[in-house]
């Protein structure tokens, strides 16, 4: 049987998992075996997290609508009551910009409501 020479390959193949893990601490950055496990899991948890980041973000947004409406004296779940009985349709990362950014808009929709 001929030689097969895949040194080129094989070398190719661990530059590209090296590269992945470069920054990474102790052997996870120049130890294959762990370099490989490494770059595994963080492609596992960028995944999951890609999904947790959306709940993340909406607590955060229930959070500052919240904030804004205590001066108000009204609560966050009484106002999102309100705003669907008026049949108001804003999602809640929209309430949260007007409630950061926009404070005198935010305001008259609060009136508004009530």
């Amino acid at each position: 049987m001929p030689r097969v020479k895949r040194g080129v390959i094989h070398n190719k193949k661990r530059t590209r998992i090296l590269k992945l893990t470069k920054g990474y601490r102790w052997g996870r950055k120049n130890l294959i075996k762990q370099a490989i496990t490494a770059s595994h899991l963080a492609g596992a948890h960028a995944f999951a997290d890609r999904r947790k980041k959306k709940s993340v973000n909406r607590a955060l947004w229930q959070v500052k609508i919240n904030a804004a409406l205590r001066p108000q004296a009204l609560s966050y779940s009484k106002f999102i009551h309100l705003l669907k009985e008026k049949n108001i349709v804003l999602d809640r990362k929209v309430l949260s910009t007007l409630a950061e950014k926009y404070p005198a808009v935010f305001e008259q929709l609060v009136k508004t409501v009530k």
